[in-house]
């Protein structure tokens, strides 16, 4: 006779049954690793497929190359929705407004303000105060690819050139979308204040959408951002403890050497939908659980770095 866990005798017999009972209980709770979906590849498979015709070089006259002494953001600008807001950016970068002055409201899970918090710099060729565009007419035009997942923010959510957008089809009106990364003019409680002072998102923040101007977008350098001092604003100039922004620049003005060449993964291709679907559903075999949902915030949208020569 065997001796059970409990101390109890127990027969060959009697033991055969009990592990005969557990296989089966195992066997009910599913397979002891979870099953890849056949047929189906992983994002990074697919991204690694993508011909060089999926892939859409940024304009530089439409980047934002911030540089810290941790590192370059580059922020990609959004004329198709928000172009007075591009044009005030591009106004006091040529300025050279924003350099020496600081990140001096860096919020942890919030966002990283930047700017002349004591008005101490004169605003030249720019605007002293912006007509808000916190949402704008959608144009015929506009190169809107929706995801077919619901959203609690907005009726549609999708892409239009890698921007996370929204869009009130009803009222044919399209916005840009408060996820990581967004790039956007704070104000005060008058809608029309925004001015100078910038702020980006650390993490989502989706509320903010249609109460603030939203005009871009960080495309590389995020995790310097991320790691930016967490501080408030100072009460004088001596006690700002913020990082310095050391320059602010528009790349088409830049010297080509001391430009970053990026492409985003175009949205309007068969590779983004599959890209999405990849996301959606993870096919991987790590995966025991596949909600069949994406968030729009949650999409990391593909940016690569490429050469001068395209490679």
């Amino acid at each position: 006779r065997l001796i059970a866990a409990g101390g109890e005798g127990m027969n060959t017999f009697e033991m055969g049954r009990l592990l005969g009972a557990m296989a089966l209980l195992l066997a009910a709770q599913g397979p002891a690793f979870a099953d890849a979906l056949e047929g189906e590849a992983s994002s990074a498979d697919i991204l690694a497929a993508a011909d060089a015709s999926d892939w859409l070089q940024l304009d530089q006259d439409n980047l934002l190359y911030i540089e810290l002494e941790r590192g370059r953001v580059v922020v990609a600008l959004s004329t198709s929705l928000a172009p007075r807001h591009v044009a005030q950016i591009k106004a006091l970068a040529r300025e050279h407004f924003y350099d020496g002055l600081s990140f001096y409201r860096v919020i942890d899970g919030f966002v990283a303000q930047g700017g002349d918090i004591f008005e101490n710099r004169e605003i030249r060729t720019a605007k002293k105060t912006m007509t808000a565009e916190f949402d704008e007419p959608a144009p015929d035009w506009l190169n809107f690819k929706p995801l077919a997942d619901e959203d609690g923010y907005a009726a549609i959510t999708g892409f239009v050139n890698g921007m996370p957008v929204g869009l009130d089809e009803s009222a044919a009106r399209a916005w840009h979308l408060h996820c990581a990364g967004a790039f956007a003019f704070g104000r005060n409680n008058d809608r029309d204040s925004a001015s100078t002072e910038f702020y980006i998102t650390l993490q989502p923040q989706r509320y903010l959408d249609r109460n603030m101007t939203v005009f871009g977008r960080v495309v590389q350098g995020m995790e310097h951002l991320q790691a930016l001092r967490r501080v408030q604003p100072a009460e004088t100039p001596e006690d700002d403890l913020g990082e310095t922004i050391l320059s602010m620049r528009i790349g088409a003005d830049m010297p080509e050497a001391d430009r970053t060449a990026l492409e985003i993964l175009r949205s309007d291709t068969p590779t983004f939908q599959r890209y999405v679907a990849s996301r959606r559903n993870r096919p991987e075999e790590f995966f025991y659980f596949r909600p069949d949902y994406i968030n729009v915030c949650d999409l990391p949208y593909p940016v690569r770095e490429i050469s001068d020569t395209g490679e």
